[in-house]
């Protein structure tokens, strides 16, 4: 069997109704990313310079030595960004999650008391603000254990948000098995908080955001002006907002750098976005924690020791070998195939089983036809048909034919049979008996290569109809 780890689906079409608190249509929450002070520096014991996100276009590490133009571009963060960003905030009685890298707090007490004296949030950072990506997981593992000390040695508490940033593909699974965050943000998958299961283990994830991130202004395409920021986060806010009034709230995250946001010619359009924001009512100024808080009571982890892809395979075809009718294989080969996350809903499994029916020759579809019944047949008549056959033929009435209705049915079978080499199979489901004997009637005309066709899209249907009587 093969496990597809990465999650293409999510909500889907169905996103849970988020009832945030008085009936917001949008949560927005800004992240003041706190990194200077924990940056690449030979004096933090790094082999080079720091070379990511500054005014410096091109900016290459140096290996072995400082780059003292880089150094004092993180220094104006913490000396000037930092106390600029602080008051915009504090006047206007906004919310704010700070991610804070470990090293970066210790070497910022000043900062620190600041943050904690406006009551905002300080989630972990990391240790320092450096590549995980090449990190072995037990070499990680140790740098998140010692971002836990420290962060709570210098802030008081510990942490109880997550977010390294320059992340590795193990960190949102170590942060799974540690067990001790109420969310993790190294994520951009979603406008919606959701859970990830690792090893048995559930972990809210509360995405994050790199477009509506002040980042933009470091990187190529970015933005060039304060006033390509708040045009962009004023139409993300109209976005949501409008599907918050159409009874679909979301979450707007808003990243934020002390160094980038801290300047002067960008801190406007901050305040501005603010003012537009609190210019509309519903509108819910979160911390993460408050969100995941939220999450954690309202939408609490899934069950899913219920769904396919968490089942072996006994129990797997046995759930589902019956839904291609008495082709069990179908099952057998779908589930030894790769399945993902995308394949816990009745359309997702529908699609793997179908591809798996469609891959098959032409002799074992045929026999997938075959195995189908008569409508009306004989078997009906003795009570032999699958509970599955039983129960959609009588929701169309085909168990309660009348004599006249009977023979036409024999007789239209006996016919389509001997034309076609199958019985005449079609979704029955939502259809009337007048409907379906219309059909029958003008399909038993087609050429056979037509009716193959025709029969093997409908055996996919009524897998789509079964499926959803037992999966969402």
């Amino acid at each position: 069997m093969s496990r597809y780890p990465r999650d293409m689906c999510g909500y889907a079409a169905n996103t849970p109704t988020a009832n945030w608190p008085n009936k917001a249509k949008i949560a927005v929450q800004f992240v003041i990313n706190y990194e200077e002070g924990g940056e690449n520096c030979i004096l933090h014991d790094d082999e080079a310079s720091e070379a990511f996100l500054s005014e410096i276009v091109g900016a290459a590490a140096w290996q072995g030595q400082r780059h003292w133009n880089m150094e004092s571009i993180y220094e104006y963060g913490a000396r000037a960004g930092f106390w600029r960003l602080h008051r915009l905030f504090t006047k206007n009685e906004i919310p704010v999650t700070v991610y804070g890298v470990a090293t970066a707090l210790a070497r910022s007490p000043e900062q620190v008391d600041a943050m904690l004296d406006a009551n905002w949030e300080i989630a972990s950072h990391g240790l320092k603000w450096i590549e995980y990506k090449d990190f072995e997981p037990h070499h990680e593992n140790d740098h998140i254990q010692r971002a836990k000390v420290l962060h709570e040695q210098v802030t008081g508490e510990a942490p109880r948000g997550w977010y390294t940033g320059r992340c590795s593909v193990n960190t949102v699974d170590l942060i799974t098995a540690d067990g001790s965050f109420d969310y993790v943000s190294d994520s951009y998958a979603d406008d919606l908080p959701y859970w990830h299961n690792k090893g048995g283990k559930e972990q809210l994830v509360i995405p994050y955001t790199l477009d509506a991130n002040d980042m933009r202004f470091a990187t190529p395409q970015g933005f060039n002006s304060g006033d390509q920021f708040f045009a962009y986060l004023r139409d993300s806010f109209d976005a949501l907002y409008a599907e918050g009034v159409d009874g679909a709230p979301k979450m707007m995250s808003i990243g934020l750098h002390c160094r980038l946001a801290g300047r002067p010619g960008r801190v406007q359009a901050i305040k501005k976005f603010i003012e537009y924001a609190q210019s509309h009512a519903d509108v819910w100024f979160a911390k993460r924690i408050e969100i995941a808080e939220y999450w954690h009571k309202n939408h609490p982890a899934p069950d899913r020791t219920t769904q396919p892809t968490s089942m072996n395979r006994e129990t797997f075809v046995e759930k589902y070998g019956s839904i291609f009718e008495h082709s069990p294989w179908v099952a057998e080969r779908a589930y030894d195939a790769e399945l993902g996350a995308a394949n816990n809903s009745a359309r997702g499994l529908k699609s793997a089983m179908a591809l798996q029916f469609r891959m098959a020759d032409e002799e074992d579809r045929l026999n997938v036809l075959k195995a189908h019944p008569d409508l009306a047949g004989k078997l009906a008549a003795a009570k032999r048909l699958t509970a599955e056959s039983t129960a959609e033929q009588a929701s169309a009435g085909l168990d309660e034919l009348t004599a006249e209705e009977h023979a036409e049915f024999t007789h239209l079978n006996n016919e389509y049979t001997l034309k076609h080499g199958f019985p005449f199979i079609i979704a029955v489901k939502g259809l009337s008996k007048d409907h379906i004997m219309a059909q029958f009637k003008a399909r038993v005309l087609n050429t056979r290569d037509v009716e193959f066709k025709t029969a093997c899209r409908q055996v996919e249907r009524i897998a789509l109809l079964r499926l959803k009587e037992v999966l969402p």
